[in-house]
């Protein structure tokens, strides 16, 4: 059973998913962040928050016991807390009889366990010593746009350079795909840079399903770019949350989206707006791409 969803609510602040919502379709961010309709779990993204929840707590443990057996025994204890809180995720794995198919639960949780073990290919976790971990960050741009978003893990070196890390477990998109991945990093950077006043030396993103590993430095010149982006960006989302006007930008990714059956692409029809709509701003409602 899916979990009631809370109320419509305007759009209060940006993170990294939900601009890049935006950004690949209007109409999407609409349903996730006003109507907040309900979506469906998958297993690759319960998957990658089991993954990402044992990387956390791989480093509560002292740094010669940061093995990979180890963390691959966090693995099954880190589920049944995740399905403790979220019991809806037992749908993921139900049988035809109704309870759960073991079989193809064993093999999910293999293949987290595989992932876990390839980042120790990718990076030695007996030779760091993150400074946060999940990090919660938010700040509030001269424009007045808050800015929020969860970093994965932030290094700190002996002289104070800052490297932000992120953990993916798909594989690492084509060199065409990489300023779309960079995007996330850019905006975290530039929270870190408003946050800390220290533009960060090194953006590292640690792909898992492939094994790679994708580095950037950024300059501050950069992150102002960045910055004039996302307040272009909100300034769309104001725009369409006064008008109602979101429209849907069709893609390939459409084939995996929840909501076909609200969208006009599938012959559907979206909810009523919630919100209140401005008349005198209703004839300015076309967005473009930002």
């Amino acid at each position: 059973m899916v979990p009631a969803q809370p109320g419509p609510a305007r759009p209060a602040s940006l993170s990294p998913s939900r601009a890049a919502d935006f950004m690949r379709c209007p109409l999407l961010y609409r349903f996730r962040v006003i109507d907040r309709l309900p979506e469906k779990p998958s297993p690759a993204a319960t998957r990658g928050t089991v993954v990402h929840a044992v990387l956390e707590r791989l480093f509560d443990a002292p740094a010669a016991e940061r093995t990979a057996p180890r963390a691959r025994g966090l693995v099954p204890g880190e589920w049944e807390k995740l399905l403790a809180a979220r019991p809806e995720l037992a749908e993921l794995f139900a049988g035809e009889e109704g309870g759960a198919d073991e079989e193809r639960l064993a093999a999910w949780l293999a293949e987290a366990e595989r992932l876990v073990e390839r980042w120790f290919t990718l990076e030695d976790p007996t030779r760091l010593e993150p400074a946060e971990r999940e990090l919660f960050v938010e700040t509030t741009l001269d424009s007045g746009l808050v800015l929020r978003g969860i970093v994965d893990r932030v290094d700190v070196a002996p002289t104070g350079e800052v490297r932000i890390v992120d953990y993916k477990t798909g594989k690492a998109p084509a060199p065409r795909y990489r300023g779309d991945a960079l995007f996330q990093m850019t905006f975290y950077a530039l929270v870190i840079w408003r946050l800390r006043g220290v533009v960060p030396r090194r953006l590292q993103l640690v792909y898992l399903g492939s094994g790679d590993v994708l580095t950037y430095d950024p300059v501050e010149e950069e992150l102002r770019a960045v910055e004039r982006k996302l307040r272009a960006l909100w300034e769309a989302i104001e725009l369409a949350t006064e008008t109602g006007d979101w429209r849907p930008r069709p893609t390939k990714l459409c084939g995996w989206c929840d909501h076909q059956a609200q969208c006009p692409e599938f012959g559907g029809t979206p909810p009523p707006y919630p919100l209140p709509v401005s008349v005198s701003r209703a004839g300015q409602g076309r967005m473009d791409a930002v």
